[in-house]
């Protein structure tokens, strides 16, 4: 019995201590993600696109779904969107992405739901 107990110990360590191997997050619908590495080359210019989005109704759900998918964009360096402001704010690297495309995946979510209004775009240094 005690060999058995042993044995059990030793494979739930080592299961644990394999697992351990990958970095895993927690996205905002509650399912994990395997971190990976980005490349932080640019090969134009960074802008950064601040923008009114109208149609959203909760934080956690509208502003971090919004949040998540302008982040996952090819290009796209850092994206924030804050639900009482109902303002978005994408850093993103111009030879890559652009503002049309990228109002484009905001109203693309949700069959349409949410509507681009007001979009400003400075170049940032």
């Amino acid at each position: 019995m005690n060999i058995l107990r042993s044995f059990a110990v030793v494979m739930l360590g080592t299961v644990l201590f394999a697992s351990c191997k990958n970095e895993t997050t927690t996205n905002a619908e509650g399912k994990e993600a395997t971190a990976q590495a980005s490349t932080n080359e640019v090969a134009g210019t960074v802008e950064k696109a601040t923008f009114q989005i109208e149609g959203m109704t909760c934080a956690i759900g509208c502003a971090k779904l919004i949040e998540g998918k302008l982040a996952g964009l090819d290009g796209v360096k850092h994206a924030q969107v804050d639900f009482d402001t109902k303002t978005a704010v994408v850093e993103f690297d111009d030879a890559k992405q652009d503002v049309s495309s990228l109002v484009k995946t905001v109203e693309k979510i949700a069959n349409g739901i949410y509507h681009v209004d007001k979009t400003n775009i400075v170049s940032v240094k």
